[in-house]
């Protein structure tokens, strides 16, 4: 039993909203009408204060139903009295079913939301021009084209003396799921499939090295620097079945692809150095992998060095979450060698044994659907894409859309460059044949013809511009208690960034310690550092606020965060934070005072005056410096100090502010301690109220 509406409960009772309403009152349950929401305690009040009644009501039926047992005993067999028995009885019930109408439930219609005044006028039977009327009485001035919200209807239902309630929104169906292009298969059709594996992990722990000992051929040769330079798909055969590998630049990738809904990796493979341990990235991959929900196999590499230390590393695996098998836990371990080949085959072992375990299965005899895994625009062949199949098989000069791209695939090569004629479950593809590049993580569909693929493209164009017009508004903690209340919001995610280990350990556990009826708080990534784009990335993947304490997100993750539309928050003060997120999901939080980023400019030249003083010699690299502002002094993007500024020259004149690509000199009021590449992030304090 869970929460439910008033009028919902009456309904199961069966009785009126209105007398629920009073009985409510009179146990002393506050609720505002029959829209509002009771918990499991109350609602069990209820139903005990009502027993003796429904006793009642049921002892009554049961005597009726007796003497009816009787009467029935004492028929005669005269045809005429049996008739008039049975007129009785339908007359009696006639009076029964009246009754029960006029004692029963209100009558509650169902709205869809939103609704026009015009719309809402048809739905409760009422003339046009009297709830005009009365929306201008409630000092509402609407025509009858305009969308009224949901208190407002009520309201206005409660003026008319009727009982309205919305219908649950029904999730938007994509062109494709209209169309039925994705179904699922019957049990019978299904064939296993090769498990996709995605290698993850800190740079320079040896992930694409590990990838090349395991294909047996060298990536690493064709990238710049030895350093993968985009996501490739690679299958392999291991003991006459095949693994298809994801090799990743990074997990932002891994979480860009979930963020638009697609979800193709079955086994995380996490490269962790022995010489080197866990890492900021390591620690990334984790919660990348965690958030998606799949399972993870730690590949413990470059064991043939002398400074390797299996031992340490687990250790510290576990603090992140993650305990050995050997241990007690659930998360296999394996020390491997990329050089040596140490290791590789038990790793591959393991690979298998966790596919088996989740009995990878697709069809392969049905329309093919796949996820494009990268895709760019080559001057002689025109848009390229590499997809990786999830279900059906694809195939030469078939009709495929993704998104806003269409086209007819006319050409297809596997991931060693040789032309195939038919990709299935599980395997990767280059096809050439699309009228533009598809967006990375986006679904592609194989369809009956060119002209089906156009139609779907061009809605996709249309709903995409909509969206753009309707964006959906992601959570932050001024919207939090409205969410809540909607229902939308079970479990607020929080990413946590600090300047030191110790500090973000303390943040986590203040912030876990907040309990509240309604929501739950989940730490989804922590670690020590300033906040960057994976961050960002991860955070508007799962729908998670970004908490920083003595740390600032760098220029890359605040122009991402706007475009992704992520709350972000930095503090200096602990309990800061913690009042901020309690006061939010209790519904009081006032943000009275926020900071106004105003610009940024990096520290290139210091110059040292007599009496110790430091001179910045600053350009500015976006916004602007006005000589009013505060400024935070950030070095590896962490708060090292925070105050007015002293002076501000541009060459010898005193000036009012920089603008962007300026160069000048200041100085900071009470601090000396700067240093070439240094950034000074001005802002000012703003007053805002709460909407």
């Amino acid at each position: 039993m869970s929460k439910i509406r008033v009028h919902a409960l009456a309904k199961e009772l069966g009785i009126s909203s209105k007398d629920l309403i009073e009985k409510l009152e009179s146990l002393e349950i506050e609720v505002v009408n029959h829209m509002s929401t009771i918990g499991e305690k109350e609602q069990e009040l209820v139903k005990n204060s009502l027993k003796p009644s429904v006793e009642k009501v049921e002892k009554k039926e049961e005597d009726s139903s007796k003497n009816s047992n009787n009467k029935e005993k004492n028929k005669t067999n005269k045809s005429d009295k049996k008739d008039n028995k049975k007129n009785k009885k339908s007359k009696a019930g006639k009076k029964e079913e009246k009754k029960e109408l006029e004692v029963g439930d209100d009558i509650i219609i169902s709205l869809n939301s939103p609704i026009t005044v015009k719309e809402f006028a048809e739905e409760i039977e009422k003339p046009l021009a009297q709830v005009i009327t009365k929306l201008i009485g409630l000092g509402i001035m609407a025509s009858q084209n305009e969308a009224l919200d949901e208190d407002t209807c009520i309201l206005l239902a409660d003026e008319f003396g009727v009982e309205v309630e919305f219908k649950e929104p029904e999730a938007e169906k994509t062109i494709e799921e209209k169309l039925g292009l994705d179904f699922e298969d019957k049990e019978s059709q299904l064939k296993s499939r090769p498990p996709v594996v995605t290698v993850m992990g800190h740079v320079d722990h040896g992930k694409t090295s590990l990838l090349d000992y395991i294909k047996n051929s060298h990536v690493t040769t064709s990238e710049a620097g030895g350093i993968t330079q985009h996501i490739g798909a690679y299958t392999v055969n291991v003991d006459g079945k095949k693994v298809t590998f994801l090799d990743t630049p990074g997990h932002e990738a891994f979480t860009s692809m979930r963020l638009r809904g697609a979800q193709i990796t079955d086994i995380a493979i996490l490269v962790v150095a022995a010489d080197d341990g866990v890492m900021p990235q390591t620690i990334e991959a984790i919660s990348h992998a965690k958030s998606a929900g799949v399972p993870i196999i730690v590949a413990i590499n470059k064991m043939d060095k002398p400074t390797a230390n299996m031992d340490r590393v687990k250790q510290e695996l576990i603090e992140n979450g993650l305990m050995p098998e050997e241990w007690g836990g659930d998360t296999i371990m394996v020390p491997v060698s990329a050089k040596t080949g140490e290791g590789i085959s038990d790793l591959l072992d393991m690979i298998q044994l966790v596919a088996e375990m989740q009995e990878l299965k697709a069809n392969p005899n049905r329309k093919a659907i796949g996820t494009v895994i990268e895709a760019r625009l080559d001057k002689g062949k025109g848009p390229m894409a590499t997809i990786l199949v999830q279900k059906g098989t694809l195939r030469l000069g078939d009709s495929v859309v993704s998104g806003v791209s269409s086209g007819r695939i006319r050409a297809m090569t596997d991931d060693k460059n040789r032309e195939i004629k038919k990709a299935g479950p599980s395997m990767p593809a280059v096809i050439l044949g699309l009228s533009e590049v598809p967006n990375s993580g986006e679904l592609i569909y194989a369809v009956e013809d060119d002209k089906v693929a156009r139609e779907i493209a061009d809605t996709n164009r249309a709903s995409i511009r909509e969206e753009r017009i309707h964006a959906h508004t992601k959570v932050s903690l001024e919207n939090l208690f409205d969410r809540i209340k909607e229902g939308e919001m079970k479990e607020l995610n929080i990413v946590v960034k600090g300047d030191v280990k110790g500090s973000v350990e303390a943040v986590n556990q203040s912030l876990l310690k907040i309990t509240n009826e309604e929501v739950k708080i989940n730490i989804i990534h922590s670690g020590a550092g300033g906040i960057n784009e994976s961050d960002i990335s991860l955070a508007s993947a799962s729908n998670a606020i970004v908490v920083g304490f003595n740390v600032r997100p760098n220029i890359n993750a605040i122009e991402l965060a706007k475009v992704e539309d992520v709350d972000v928050r930095t503090y200096r003060v602990i309990y800061d934070i913690i009042n901020d997120i309690e006061t939010a999901a209790k519904g009081m939080l006032e943000p009275t005072i926020v900071e106004e980023i105003q610009g940024r400019a990096e520290v290139r030249q210091t110059f040292r005056l007599p009496g110790n003083r430091v001179i910045a010699g600053v350009y500015v690299l976006n916004g602007k410096l006005p000589r009013n502002s505060m400024v935070k002094v950030l070095r590896d993007d962490i708060v090292i100090h925070e105050g007015p500024i002293s002076s501000l020259k541009r060459f010898k004149d005193d000036v009012k502010e920089l603008a962007t690509g300026y160069e000048g000199g200041m100085t900071l009021d009470k601090f000396n301690d700067i240093k070439e590449g240094d950034f000074f992030e001005s802002y000012i304090l703003k007053e805002v109220k709460k909407d």
